[in-house]
């Protein structure tokens, strides 16, 4: 059911939504201006007063902040993402095999693989952020003010050789304001490594609900569905650096295809994403677009080293496939058989031909799957080393939501990571949502969200809680 009733006032705007999979768990408190795209619409179901701070170190599921103090008056964006969004996002660290894969609903929804994703070979050289191609899509089950294009653009490979990445870019219906809609670049958790896995060939975009929730928000959202999902090129997944590159050069590409956006941005990413999104901000240490604001990061947020030696030591070792495939494509002489076992190569050979990780086959354990001393292969060791946290300085601040009930990324790995980062003189945010996992995160963590994207998009001085002992309040 998607109802929207628009209340107007001189002092605020403020508009009663029901959207499919959100429910009424989070608050998040904003104001008009701080919108970042004017007085546009805004999801809103009460106003009322409250601190105008959003520096709230530790979370509690579904909890509203205390204090009085400065209280200023704002709108509330009352809305709480169930787990019903795709839970899938998470599952490259996860053990659980009934979310390790695209959900079967997704899958029976999918867009047909059109000739749009299709690109001559070999790919003519290009630019990195030039848009090969653009079209208007009416197809996706999203709400009717929201808009979609899909592009088609260059990027780079881990190898720096041209690959074509695809994406789509979805913004309001109504009119832009004065310098064009402020852009999300949204990194999708994991979804798989064929072709049909990308998130623009899903009627929902994978995370419709919520892209959609930003989109009404005022914000242009550019989400990239990673050079080999949808195109037809190796998926880098895991690989941080090259999955940014993708999410990077996807916003050129979109400001080519949709005039209307703005050329201020952030990055935010889920899981796998969330890797991205500090890839984006380390990578832009390099690039230094002045327009680039920040990143953040929701879940899952530590070395890949450390999540996959953790998950070695697990019952389940399916997602171990990935994490091969992953090698293999960034690094093409890796041999394969060097790592996993005979078990463990039937695996590997089954994940380009499905969304899916554990259900394709039978079920092995981590100890089948890997050969000993895998860990010391130069080539695994290499791709660890270059998808650590925290080697170089990040360009604009970072905001780290983690979850606290997490068991496949302890919260432990993702303080670590954080500690470097701060080492680094990064300006960084980490909040712990107590009792909450990886499924219910993206949902709980709303409103610091929004108020960190609003913050940024204001000017606002940036916040830090790096060197703090303890990060929870």
């Amino acid at each position: 059911m998607n109802s929207i009733r628009k209340l107007e006032s001189l002092g605020a705007v403020t508009v009663d939504v029901e959207i499919p999979g959100l429910g009424n768990c989070a608050a998040m408190e904003t104001s008009v201006d701080e919108l970042g795209a004017g007085p546009n619409l805004m999801k809103a179901a009460s106003v009322f007063r409250a601190p105008p701070s959003p520096a709230i170190l530790h979370r509690s599921r579904c909890s509203r902040p205390h204090g009085a103090g400065g209280a200023v008056l704002v709108a509330a964006l009352v809305i709480c993402l169930t787990p019903a969004m795709p839970l899938a996002s998470h599952e490259a660290f996860s053990q659980n095999p009934t979310v390790a894969r695209a959900t079967a609903s997704e899958l029976r929804r999918a867009l047909p693989l059109t000739d749009f994703y299709d690109t001559r070979k070999p790919l003519p050289a290009g630019k990195p952020g030039e848009l090969i191609r653009s079209e208007r899509f009416d197809d996706y089950a999203l709400p009717p003010e929201v808009s979609a294009v899909r592009i088609l653009y260059y990027s780079r490979s881990a190898m720096g050789e041209d690959v074509a990445a695809s994406g789509v870019v979805l913004i309001p219906g109504a009119r832009p304001p004065a310098g064009g809609w402020p852009v999300i670049a949204w990194a999708h958790g994991f979804s798989g490594a064929a072709r049909q896995c990308a998130p623009s060939l899903m009627r929902s975009v994978y995370y419709g609900p919520f892209l959609s929730m930003y989109v009404n928000l005022g914000y242009a959202v550019v989400a990239t569905d990673y050079a080999g999902l949808g195109t037809d090129f190796r998926n880098a997944l895991m690989d941080m650096r090259s999955n940014a590159m993708d999410v990077i050069y996807s916003i050129p590409a979109a400001r080519a295809a949709v005039p209307q956006l703005g050329a201020r941005w952030v990055a935010m990413g889920e899981s796998l994403g969330g890797l991205a999104a500090v890839g984006v901000a380390e990578l832009e240490g390099e690039i230094r677009d002045a327009n680039y604001l920040g990143s953040i990061a929701v879940s899952g947020v530590a070395d890949v080293k450390d999540v996959y030696e953790h998950l070695a030591e697990g019952p389940s070792g399916s997602l171990l496939a990935l994490l091969a495939y992953a090698i293999r494509t960034v690094y093409p002489q890796f041999e394969v058989g060097d790592m996993l076992t005979e078990k463990g190569v039937a695996a590997y050979q089954r994940i380009e031909k499905a969304c899916s990780v554990t259900n394709t086959g039978p079920e092995v354990s981590a100890g089948e799957m890997l050969k000993p001393n895998w860990e010391n292969n130069s080539f695994v060791k290499q791709f660890f080393s270059r998808n650590a946290l925290g080697q170089k300085p990040a360009q604009g601040p970072l905001l780290v939501i983690s979850g606290e009930a997490d068991s496949a990324v302890p919260i432990a790995m993702t303080a670590q990571a954080v500690g470097r980062l701060c080492r680094e003189g990064d300006r960084v945010q980490f909040y712990k949502y107590e009792d909450v996992g990886p499924a219910g995160l993206l949902g709980n963590s709303v409103r610091d969200q929004i108020s960190w994207i609003q913050a940024r998009f204001a000017g606002q001085p940036v916040a830090s809680n790096c060197g703090e002992k303890n990060q929870k309040k």
